[in-house]
């Protein structure tokens, strides 16, 4: 396995807003920036705000665009989900336990940030559920 940071890029409408959801918000520390773009240091890997004049268009629901962390720690997903509750972030999914019981069971919460990306946050109870469990067929919500 190559050890890597991941990278991803993403639109904001605002970038003051998207600078104080995911600094102020979740914690994350800001990197390089300019009137267009903002590096931000995402749980070690590189997300990077990119203005643009209109934000994506909204999803009815999680599907099909998010993204987000699978922490190893469940202590770790529960502080996450207090701060956010703390600092006010809106919860498009408030925390709860998907799969009760199944081989695939975690913990999960959605956030929207100001310009209506979604991000989740998961904790599985097995770790080799997080790529494996191929043989079942549940992923995500119907």
């Amino acid at each position: 396995m190559i050890e890597a940071r991941f990278h991803l890029a993403f639109p904001v409408a605002d970038l003051e807003a998207a600078r104080r959801f995911y600094v102020e918000g979740l914690g994350c520390v800001a990197g390089r920036s300019s009137s267009r773009a903002l590096i931000l240091n995402f749980f070690g890997h590189q997300l990077v705000a990119h203005l643009v004049s209109e934000p994506p268009p909204p999803q009815s629901g999680i599907y099909p665009r998010h993204f987000g962390m699978v922490f190893d720690d469940e202590a770790t997903w529960a502080a996450l989900a207090a701060r956010a509750e703390a600092r006010g972030l809106p919860f498009r999914q408030r925390p709860r336990v998907r799969f009760p019981g199944e081989p695939t069971e975690h913990r999960t919460f959605f956030l929207e940030d100001p310009s209506g990306n979604l991000l989740e946050f998961k904790h599985y109870a097995r770790a080799e559920a997080v790529f494996g469990c191929a043989e079942l067929a549940a992923v995500g919500d119907a």
